[in-house]
């Protein structure tokens, strides 16, 4: 480490009469410091006088370029002599004390103190932003199946409007083939759809009190117009069942943007916000969409179809049509 040892005299005014001195280091065989002894010689002086306001002082520097072990707890003795009094000041080098914390171990610790307390605050924000991706990723590696037992036979009773309007026909659609096709076929639950799974001829309240029963699941597909005397026995027992004898859970699919909630029965006001899904037309269809993850997060939890045939095959070579399918009942109503 370089050292400069600056001896400074304080000479008098400058009005006064110039004084006579000599200031010098006790080594008298030091050499001045210039471009080209800095560099070979280790030590060396460099005296320069100068003027502060109205004063006068001379300053003799001695410059050690580089302190060695030897240089340590050395006399440097700086010699004043005038045609008064002479003075001394001598200058003792000694060996610091190293920092407790390096400053660059310390911006180091700081960092990284800043990002392990972040690092849990981001895995939060990323687990709350991700849920319904995590949630759904360990149900496909664990092939967890809660619906083992439990005396339900169907996965989810699906409740939609039917009518000879030609404003539902996309709606109709979406009922018979768009849901059941990605959620039977392409993910294994079973649905059960009134007119497509239930004889006729039965007392249809009856049928539909029944099918509620044995249903893990009400999807209920609402539209502008699905709130009407027909269907309001389906809707009215599923949320009995759901908010009271609290048998079954809701899933609300809003396939039509609902802009009058009054219409509603206000019980639908006690779901869980969380338990509606908005269908977004074609956004939506790909089976990987946010709507069918959503709406698979809601449904329960059971092993899929694709590890459903991962587990056949390494049980033994039966064919995929050997693998039990699962259905859904749905329930579709006219209206006259």
């Amino acid at each position: 480490k370089e050292v400069i040892l600056n001896c400074t005299v304080f000479l008098g005014y400058s009005n006064a009469a110039k004084p006579v001195y000599i200031l010098h280091w006790k080594d008298k065989s030091l050499n001045s410091c210039s471009e080209n002894t800095k560099e070979e010689q280790s030590i060396c002086k460099k005296e320069y006088n100068f003027d502060s306001g109205n004063k006068k002082y001379a300053s003799n520097l001695l410059w050690i370029k580089t302190v060695k072990e030897e240089d340590l707890n050395c006399n440097y003795t700086c010699l004043l002599q005038t045609t008064h009094k002479s003075q001394l000041k001598v200058f003792k080098l000694k060996k610091g004390n190293p920092p407790d914390l390096h400053p660059h171990v310390f911006t180091t610790g700081i960092i990284m103190a800043v990002f392990f307390s972040l690092v849990p605050v981001l895995l939060v924000v990323l687990s709350v932003i991700f849920r319904v991706d995590l949630v759904l990723f360990y149900r496909d590696i664990t092939g967890k199946d809660d619906t083992i037992g439990d005396g339900k036979e169907y996965d989810a009773f699906v409740s939609y409007l039917k009518d000879s309007i030609s404003t539902n026909v996309e709606e109709r659609k979406f009922a018979l083939e768009i849901l059941p096709r990605t959620l039977e076929d392409r993910f294994g639950y079973k649905l059960c759809i009134f007119e497509r799974d239930v004889s006729p001829g039965g007392a249809v309240v009856d049928d539909v009190q029944s099918f509620i029963d044995k249903s893990r699941r009400l999807i209920i597909i609402l539209s502008r117009n699905y709130i009407s005397d027909s269907v309001m026995y389906e809707l009215e027992t599923g949320l009995h069942k759901a908010l009271v004898e609290r048998k079954i859970k809701i899933i609300l699919i809003e396939y039509m943007h609902i802009s009058d909630y009054n219409v509603l029965p206000k019980s639908l006001e006690l779901l869980p916000s969380r338990r509606v899904v908005k269908w977004k037309e074609d956004k939506s269809l790909p089976s990987n969409s946010r709507f069918w993850k959503n709406l698979r997060y809601l449904m329960p939890v059971k092993a899929s179809k694709s590890n459903i045939r991962r587990h056949n095959n390494s049980m033994s070579p039966i064919s995929e049509e050997g693998t039990q399918a699962t259905t859904v009942c749905w329930e579709a109503k006219t209206f006259l």
